[in-house]
């Protein structure tokens, strides 16, 4: 039945590791955790368990990761901000599979999000006919971790309206939550905590406010620094999630990689990667899970229409779409690019510029 499944969780997709550093556990566990702040650092940023190797999850300073984990130790929240494409989400899901094994307990912050979401509303049917009651109550997945002593995630708070973010304040401070319909409060078991993630190109959206601010830790998780960490980041997400894909093609190689990380870091810095020379940078974001998506989507058109091997006009389409969002701003400084840095880097990259070239020509 797994196998039809489009998205396994991550404590259901790394199971095995899971498993093995639960068995070769020799530090304390803290109260509703499966394993010890050292293993969870290990789940993430890789390692060995007994005789199991040990993916990471995060590809970057393994520092801001103990620093997450370390939070969660405490009676702290955690809060994830950064760039779209920095592994936020990413990060979340792998910190609460490997604390709770749950990483399911989500709230996902949109504009339509509502404060019964974060705490909890009614089955009206069951209220009308019977009154309040515990069984008519429909538990938020906040309210869920708190009875349960474990993690909730809320993706992209800044999404939420202030009213809903407020909703936070006092279940972060009190740690409870009040049901004046059945007369009763409900307090958090230890264990319980919150991650929440917050996009920095949606600040000013819902500005969160000073006193929910002051209720996280807040780790900024910066961009790849270097190309070749970027690189490393892609080349395993695009080998996981082809994994699961009926792709029908192979592995882009190390330099289609390359060509498109290079293409992307430069039109995001707004300048080449030698320094030498200024870009016109895009209103995306390009950011490295772009890049990823972007390969899989080619290895799709591959696998699907071409030879089952990426091929330079596979790309272009895939680059087209990632660059050019407004055609007005982003097509001039695609096609600057296009002429101006990938045209003169030589043979190596003249198949994949002359497929962009043909494909913007056609726009």
């Amino acid at each position: 039945m797994e196998q039809n499944i489009l998205r396994l969780p991550a404590e259901q997709l790394f199971q095995k590791e899971i498993d093995a550093l639960i068995a070769a556990e020799r530090d304390p566990v803290p109260t509703g955790w499966r394993m010890s702040p050292k293993s969870v650092r290990t789940y993430i940023c890789g390692g060995r368990a007994g005789g199991v190797e040990i993916t990471p999850k995060y590809i970057g300073q393994e520092r801001l990761v103990e620093i997450a984990i370390a939070t969660l130790v405490t009676d702290r929240a955690l809060l994830l901000i950064g760039e779209p494409g920095t592994a936020k989400s990413w990060l979340s899901e792998h910190l609460t599979a490997a604390i709770n094994g749950d990483s399911t307990k989500v709230v996902q912050g949109t504009a339509g999000t509502t404060e019964e979401q974060i705490r909890y509303s009614w089955n009206y049917a069951m209220l009308i006919a019977n009154g309040p009651s515990q069984e008519a109550m429909l538990k938020s997945p906040v309210f869920r971790a708190m009875e349960t002593g474990t993690i909730a995630r809320v993706e992209e708070i800044s999404r939420c309206a202030s009213e809903v973010q407020d909703a936070l304040i006092s279940l972060l401070s009190e740690k409870r939550i009040s049901v004046p319909e059945l007369g009763e409060e409900v307090a958090a078991r230890k264990g319980f905590s919150v991650i929440a993630t917050a996009n920095t190109r949606d600040k000013g959206v819902n500005e969160m406010s000073a006193a929910l601010k002051r209720r996280f830790n807040i780790v900024v998780l910066p961009a790849p620094a270097t190309l070749e960490a970027e690189m490393e980041i892609v080349n395993t997400r695009v080998a996981q999630l082809s994994q699961g894909l009926d792709l029908n093609a192979s592995l882009p190689p190390q330099e289609t990689v390359e060509k498109v990380c290079t293409i992307f870091r430069e039109l995001r810095e707004g300048q080449t990667l030698d320094r030498t020379q200024k870009l016109k940078t895009t209103s995306g974001v390009l950011s490295t899970a772009e890049a990823i998506s972007l390969l899989c989507n080619s290895m799709a058109l591959a696998g699907s229409f071409g030879s089952g091997k990426v091929s330079d006009e596979d790309l272009a389409a895939g680059l087209q779409g990632a660059v050019i969002k407004e055609e007005d701003k982003d097509g001039v400084a695609w096609k600057e690019y296009l002429e101006n840095v990938m045209k003169k880097r030589g043979l190596k990259w003249m198949g994949l510029y002359r497929a962009c070239r043909d494909l913007t020509e056609d726009r």
